[in-house]
């Protein structure tokens, strides 16, 4: 069964998470990196506020986001070991699957934790998929990242983010994590995610650049919104129950065609360049931080947004901003 709309009913913080138009703490989910190690909170420098965490650093900072009510979480996991195949990205022993057990562990049913899946953090050419003779090879991918995310549905995730933009992911994983009992695993898509320059500081942090070559083959045109909603709503057949458009700010006009033509949640990715250029610009003066920032959340909102995923989610509750 490919549809269950009871995934986003499965508990009392996916049902806050998916209703319908306004602008609350609710709305927001926070990345994470996550590193081996103990005793990390490393700072990134292309994005001041955001950090490296080891595993006991981030149950640190879980419990305080969670004290200002952030409860939801997609991790991202630094540091593996990489290879041609990129196959630690599903290894019971990498960082991802140690994190959401010990976070499920800690916090049980009070935080809803979200992997991201995608191998260019594990692959040592630095691409979302196999490569062979300069391409990515898109079956021999889907078949990697539906063995990622079943290790992250079996240490614990509530759901998986792919983010890797191949032909027919939706629908390989969840195949694949429904023949393996985790039918109520649910799956946010990256359905729409553009092959943009937004990304410059997220590739610092997860130290996942290509080596070669770059996503375009993969990763959609900016320049084309139809083929946007095509992405879209093939997914949404595919089996996913949340649609995700990234970047966000300077994709406002798609956010609201995709909620126009979806009966999914909509959620946007408020990307790394996004935040590390408010951020930037407050440095120097040149604008209110506060300000900003809430009109940007204001206007993800506004365009359709259910979900927003942003870096700034803890200043805002942190600072009492909303």
């Amino acid at each position: 069964m490919l549809h269950r709309p009871r995934r986003t009913r499965k508990n009392a913080i996916v049902r806050e998470m998916t209703a319908e138009t306004r602008l609350s703490r609710d709305m927001f989910m926070y990345p994470y990196f996550v590193t081996h190690g103990k005793d990390i909170r490393r700072p990134i420098a292309a994005m001041p506020g955001i950090n490296h965490f080891s595993v006991d650093e981030l149950l640190k900072d879980a419990e305080r986001g969670l004290k200002l009510g952030l409860n939801k979480v997609l991790l991202f996991g630094v540091g593996e070991e990489k290879s041609d195949d990129g196959h630690t990205a599903h290894s019971g022993s990498s960082v991802v699957p140690q994190a959401v057990k010990a976070l499920k562990e800690r916090f049980k049913e009070d935080i809803y934790v979200v992997t991201d899946v995608c191998v260019c953090a594990y692959t040592s050419h630095g691409h979302c998929g196999i490569l062979e003779d300069g391409y990515v090879q898109n079956d021999a991918s889907v078949e990697l990242l539906s063995k990622m995310a079943l290790s992250h549905a079996e240490a614990g995730a509530d759901m998986v983010a792919p983010s890797d933009m191949m032909d027919g992911r939706i629908a390989g994983i969840r195949d694949t994590l429904d023949a393996h009992g985790f039918s109520n695993t649910g799956i946010m898509s990256y359905a729409v995610k553009f092959a943009s320059a937004y990304y410059g500081p997220f590739r610092e942090a997860a130290d996942s650049a290509p080596q070669q070559g770059d996503r375009k083959s993969y990763q959609m045109d900016f320049r084309n919104g139809r083929e946007a909603l095509k992405e879209a709503l093939m997914d949404e057949e595919e089996g996913a129950d949340i649609i995700m458009v990234k970047p966000a700010l300077a994709y406002l006009d798609i956010i609201s065609a995709v909620r126009d033509n979806t009966l999914l949640p909509v959620a946007c990715y408020n990307v790394s360049g996004e935040y590390s250029m408010v951020k930037a610009a407050a440095a120097q003066g040149l604008v209110d931080e506060q300000k900003i920032v809430m009109e940007n959340m204001y206007a993800f909102a506004r365009a359709g947004s259910n979900i927003v995923i942003t870096y700034h989610a803890m200043d805002i509750l942190e600072n009492g901003w909303l």
